[in-house]
């Protein structure tokens, strides 16, 4: 079994692996890790579970300033980032397949923002995808179960990570699980229908923890 994270940024990778070895205590962790708020209720039990069974886990996403440079001024430049940098991340050369709906929908969103800004934003969001994918797909050990803990936008409807998985590899079997909350959890609502092959149905009215 083998765990990755879209929370855990690649650069930080060394820091994870640490604290899985035991070499730094949960405050150093915390102190030295750029932590999503929701890290105490929704991941760190996972955490601490890999720990204590001595899972391998990844760190899979991009570094956030990068995506963010990307959208600001488009992928040329990523090529005056360093080697190192670009070893973080997934090869900058990444093809975007724009027919896929939540790229739509990013796109109308970005049109907003004046000209450019659709596709760029489309761009800086499948870079994520890609970079998730390709740290999926470089770090498991043969014969291995991989379970990716990430947002549903980067899953749903069998796009983004899955995408970019199948994409490289055809033969992969991938098995994908999303939380819809609804006031009537025993029916799926039509707009629910279909956005991951296991589908968990919770209250409305549940607490969230962001």
């Amino acid at each position: 079994l083998q765990l990755g994270f879209e929370m855990f940024e690649q650069d930080q990778q060394e820091l994870l692996s640490q604290y899985l070895l035991g070499n730094l205590t949960a405050k150093q962790f915390k102190d030295t890790m750029r932590l999503w708020p929701n890290y105490e209720t929704d991941y760190a039990p996972i955490i601490d579970f890999a720990k204590t069974n001595k899972l391998f886990c990844v760190a899979s996403n991009v570094q956030r300033k990068y995506a963010s440079l990307l959208f600001k001024k488009g992928r040329k430049a990523l090529d005056t980032l360093s080697l190192t940098i670009k070893s973080q991340m997934a090869p900058i050369d990444f093809i975007v397949d724009t027919a896929l709906s939540q790229y739509k929908e990013v796109y109308t969103m970005g049109g907003h923002m004046g000209v450019n800004m659709g596709m760029n934003m489309v761009e800086s969001q499948a870079f994520k995808d890609a970079t998730m994918a390709h740290f999926i797909l470089t770090t498991q050990a043969p014969g291995s179960l991989f379970i990716h803990y990430n947002g549903s936008y980067h899953s749903e409807n069998y796009e983004g990570i899955g995408w970019y998985l199948t994409k490289s590899n055809p033969l992969l079997k991938i098995k994908t699980i999303t939380t819809v909350s609804q006031k009537n959890i025993h029916n799926l609502d039509a707009e629910n229908l279909n956005k991951a092959h296991y589908i968990i149905c919770v209250d409305s009215d549940m607490t969230n923890t962001y």
